[in-house]
């Protein structure tokens, strides 16, 4: 990749960013010389780590990394022999137990990260060296009496010594003999030895060793001849903690010398790990995608709501784009601070990114090829940084790009032939371009020129596109509209301004008379384009709507099919449970029986035969209750049944309403609950309120049942009054709603289009007041949005 291009794309920045992200200074070492990859297998891996990052982070959380240290440099000199200070192996007993807890934090409740854990099964803790160093090191300057037995018992000593010359010299210093001898009444230290002030002139008074004196020379510190053997006992347990210090700081750095091997690879694991958590954090803190990559530059680039990451997220406009295909030259046109560049540097950014194995701020299905080098000659005049560029610089970067650019290459070029003569400039930016084309270079240009525009239209192989403009606001919507060449607008802008008309119509006259046309072509194109995007949300509406629809059909085929299973196991188990009953007192009552004829007395005979024989008739009774059906106290004939009629279904205990009348074998269908049941006219009953008492009212009933039939079958989900006046559509969407109501539908759309609002707002305050109304809401973004009413009907 060409630094240059790096350069003015801005790579670097994105580098700061995920240097940001890492902890440890090997990972940020490491990622400040990242650059983009050619090689496809490079960039997949790259960007699956980066994936599985994103994956953990989201259902766990980032791996327990922290700032980690550089200990590389210890554990060779340990290695060799060296003894470590207390600090160094404070710093590696830090590594080992971030290695502990990275090994620990990925043994459960972790995504699917096959790459992480490649790595992170490779990390070999060392837990006992990590307790020994615990326990032994307290801080950088201090070392823990437990380190061992003989350093706790030395430094016990040492406290008993230092008690006993304390004690001895508080009765020098307060001997009242002494008292005139002493600067002041005080012990301290000098060179390590207990010492007390004694005034110069009675230093011969006091008999020891002078160790120091003031800088006055008023004042010599003297250690007292009786603890200079005191002292020294100190001094010699002083240097055997030392000593014992030593030897525990080696026995250490002999364990660290031990694991050279695992602390070193360790090393290096982690620091691995730190640098693909750093791109996880990145492509969650821009809410990135993974795009997907192929090594065929021939392959189109795709660009869904891509948004440049460096542009603040609350601002940034996301553009869809693509080149390659049927076209390899993209050229882009619109007004000045529209978004041209800022485009053209978001198709850099993105590919670069990609090539690095970071996730992109674009939406999924976004599809990257691998390009060998990248090329950018971007005038900086529009650029995020507002620096210049003259055309002398823009060619000498354009020469450049000529003579290294080939067909494994993205070209993106600025401004193409400004700076210049017009006329000059737009043949030199097309013959450019045909260059480009014949090399089969994927290029991305921008340019005002008309000429351009034309070519692209012209010429096969090569697309236009637009940044959008709302004459209205007089401001960009930095869209880009890919298809068709943006217009200029100067004369609209012009007069939005408040340019006198008469100045702007000379103006025109002046144009040549194919330029007007020309952007009167623009204007249609634009016109149509907008236009279908309308025809298209509605074929997604009514697609979405009828989607819906098919749901709902089928979960409730779904609970249909559920419920009847259920009641049809329910009635077979019934059913067994009747079967082994029965038999069970078949072989009572045969048993009683048998007995019977042993019995001599005809009347216990004849007694214990009625028992039996009421004992059968009873559980007759009651399994003619359960499985053939209840007394008909109510019988009904065919005729006399309506649609709509409350009845009862004897043979499952349930009621229910009829549906469908009796046909010729006296057959019905009852609605019970959501399950609709075939039934006979002898098997249900009617119950109470369930028929109309007069012939007028029978005929309504069945007048009213056949038309909610009826309407079942014809009424629509949806209504369209788009193109009537609020008068025309009220009383449609009024009649719609109650043949909707009738026929039961739960939810309903009323497509009333966008436009300037009426409509929508006039429908849905008569909503508000529908009684049949449950509920309404604007439809979903693939459902039309604004354009449609959501309705849920009260049935």
């Amino acid at each position: 990749m060409k630094e240059k291009a790096l350069a003015v794309l801005e790579y670097d920045k994105i580098i700061r960013l995920l240097t940001d992200q890492a902890g440890s200074d090997m990972a940020k070492e490491i990622i400040s010389e990242l650059r983009p990859f050619c090689d496809v297998r490079q960039i997949r891996d790259g960007l699956e780590e980066t994936t599985e990052a994103v994956n953990l982070i989201i259902h766990k959380g980032p791996l327990p990394l922290g700032g980690f240290y550089d200990i590389s440099d210890s554990v060779h000199f340990a290695r060799k022999g060296g003894v470590l200070t207390m600090s160094q192996l404070l710093h590696v007993r830090y590594n080992l137990s971030i290695a502990r807890r990275v090994v620990t934090f990925l043994k459960s409740d972790i995504p699917e990260i096959p790459a992480i854990m490649s790595l992170a099964e490779l990390i070999v803790p060392a837990g006992k060296l990590e307790e020994d160093i615990d326990r032994c090191i307290v801080s950088e300057d201090e070392m823990s009496d437990n380190a061992s037995t003989e350093l706790r018992d030395i430094r016990r000593s040492i406290a008993r010594q230092k008690d006993s010359i304390k004690a001895k010299m508080d009765r020098i210093v307060y001997s009242i003999g002494n008292q005139a001898f002493l600067q002041d009444a005080i012990v301290t230290v000098r060179d390590g030895r207990y010492v007390v002030p004694v005034k110069q002139e009675y230093k011969n008074q006091m008999p020891g060793v002078i160790h120091d004196e003031s800088s006055t020379g008023a004042t010599v510190f003297i250690e007292p001849q009786v603890i200079v053997n005191m002292n020294n006992e100190l001094r010699e347990l002083e240097l055997a903690e030392r000593a014992e210090m030593d030897r525990i700081l080696g026995e250490l750095s002999q364990g660290v010398s031990e694991h050279f091997h695992d602390i070193i690879n360790n090393q290096k694991l982690m620091t691995q790990l730190d640098i693909i958590m750093a791109k996880g954090k990145l492509s969650v803190l821009y809410q990135g995608e993974e795009p997907g990559v192929t090594d065929d530059v021939a392959d189109r680039l795709v660009l869904k709501s891509a948004r440049h990451p460096l542009i603040d997220p609350e601002k940034v406009v996301p553009v869809d784009v693509s080149l390659g295909g049927d076209y390899r030259i993209l050229v882009i046109t619109g007004p000045n601070t529209g978004g041209k560049t800022v485009t053209l540097k978001t198709i850099g950014l993105m590919v670069l990114m990609a090539q690095t194995g970071l996730h992109i701020p674009a939406a999924s299905g976004s599809m990257i090829p691998v390009f060998q080098k990248v090329f950018a000659d971007i005038g900086d005049e529009q650029s995020i940084e507002q620096s210049l560029s003259t055309f002398s610089s823009h060619m000498k970067n354009i020469v450049e790009i000529m003579d290294d650019a080939d067909d494994s290459s993205l070209v993106l070029l600025d401004e193409l032939g400004a700076g210049t003569d017009p006329t000059e400039g737009a043949a030199l930016a097309i013959s450019i371009l045909e260059e480009l084309f014949r090399r089969n270079v994927r290029t991305a240009a921008t340019t005002h020129y008309t000429e351009l525009k034309k070519y692209a239209i012209s010429t096969e192989g090569v697309e236009n596109a637009s940044m959008e403009f709302n004459v209205e606001t007089l401001s960009p919507t930095y869209r880009l509209a890919m298809g068709i060449p943006g217009k200029s607008n100067a004369f609209e802008i012009s007069g939005k301004l408040g340019l006198s008309q008469d100045i702007t119509d000379r103006a025109k006259m002046l144009l040549d008379g194919g330029d007007i046309r020309f952007e009167e072509v623009i204007s249609a194109l634009e016109e149509d384009k907008r236009k279908a995007e309308e025809e298209r949300d509605e074929a997604i509406m009514l697609n979405v709507a009828m989607k819906k629809q098919k749901a709902d059909l089928d979960n409730k085929m779904r609970r249909f099919e559920e419920q009847r299973e259920n009641m049809l196991n329910d009635a077979k188990a019934r059913a067994r449970d009747i079967i082994k009953d029965a038999q069970n007192t078949a072989k009572e009552v045969q048993a009683e029986l048998k007995e019977l004829n042993k019995i001599d007395s005809m009347g216990e005979r004849n007694k214990r035969f009625d028992k039996n024989r009421k004992r059968l008739k009873d559980k007759a009774g009651q399994y003619r209750e359960k499985i053939i059906k209840e007394v008909n106290d109510n019988p009904v004939a065919p005729e006399d049944l309506r649609l709509g009629d409350r009845v009862k279904v004897l043979t499952l205990g349930q009621k229910g309403e009829i549906i469908g009348l009796p046909d010729e074998k006296g057959n019905l269908q009852v609605q019970v609950g959501s399950l609709k049941v075939n039934a006979n006219v002898e098997d249900i009953m009617l119950i109470e309120g369930g028929a109309m008492g007069t012939n007028r009212q029978k005929k309504v009933s069945s007048s009213y049942g056949s038309m909610y039939k009826q309407k079942a079958k014809t009424v629509s989900v949806q209504v369209d009054v788009r193109g009537k006046s609020l008068d025309e559509a009220i009383p449609e969407v009024e009649k719609y709603l109650d043949d909707a109501f009738m026929a039961g539908l739960e939810e309903v759309t009323i497509i009333h289009g966008r436009g300037e609002g009426i409509l929508r707002s006039g429908i849905q305050q008569m909503l508000k007041k529908n009684k049949q109304v449950k509920s309404f809401r604007a439809g979903d973004f693939h459902g039309g949005g604004d354009g449609v009413t959501v309705v849920k009907m009260n049935v």
